[in-house]
């Protein structure tokens, strides 16, 4: 019988990978665009980071949905497929501040002490706000469908339902954050808005992963599905 055990451990390494990935981007990268525009455009060394960074998460987000999709069809197909369906499109969705970085990086390649300094500050405050609305649409499609993947591991109890609960928590919490920060309520990198993020971040940074790699999934449910089929 399959313990889907090689599955369970990629998967907690993904969870923490392209979290530490997102936070490189948050942390080290956003905040460099608070500087002067002369500033952003002679820094794309580190505004490189920044794309490669975006690049491994939304490519290590869609990893995972391929991982789990073995497991997850066990216990519902179309669930399993929902999942990589909703987590591709958010793979996607974050891919395109990939490429807006590397659209502020050509500015600032074509950028001389003699350029007009204006018509630098509209392209990359356009770039910086279709990556920004990307992502936070992008968090609301995560949000969607990782409530299926919840219910799906609740309902077959592959991990225990306290975990389950907490993800689903924490996702639906995501969602409703994406929601509100794109209306203009909250602001997700403060306030209320990391409130909102906390529980989800925790899930997926500690909680989640740690469990994969102590227990992995629950065998026993495993086999009974196996055995149903």
């Amino acid at each position: 019988m399959k313990t889907y055990k090689k599955n369970a451990v990629i998967i907690g390494v993904l969870f923490i990978f392209t979290m530490m990935s997102g936070m490189i981007d948050a942390y080290f990268v956003v905040p460099e665009f608070k500087d002067p525009i002369t500033a952003i455009l002679q820094n794309n060394g580190q505004i490189l980071i920044g794309v490669f960074s975006v690049l491994i998460m939304a490519l290590g987000i869609l990893f995972i949905a391929i991982t789990f999709y073995p497991v997850i069809k066990k216990q519902n197909e179309t669930i399993a497929l929902t999942y990589v369906i909703f987590r591709a499109i958010e793979c996607l969705l974050l891919i395109t501040g990939s490429i807006c970085y590397l659209y502020i990086i050509s500015l600032g390649v074509v950028y001389t002490d003699k350029s007009d300094i204006s018509q630098y500050v509209i392209g990359i405050a356009l770039a910086l706000k279709i990556k920004y609305y990307g992502y936070q649409i992008a968090m609301i499609v995560l949000g969607i469908g990782s409530l299926f993947l919840c219910y799906s591991l609740y309902v077959s109890r592959l991990v225990p339902r306290f975990i389950s609960i907490w993800g689903g928590l924490g996702y639906f919490l995501l969602f409703i954050s994406g929601i509100l920060d794109i209306c203009g309520l909250i602001d997700t990198t403060k306030g209320m808005g990391v409130v909102l993020y906390t529980p989800g971040g925790l899930w997926e940074l500690i909680v989640f992963p740690l469990w994969l790699f102590i227990k992995g999934f629950n065998k026993i449910q495993i086999d009974i599905k196996q055995q149903n089929d």
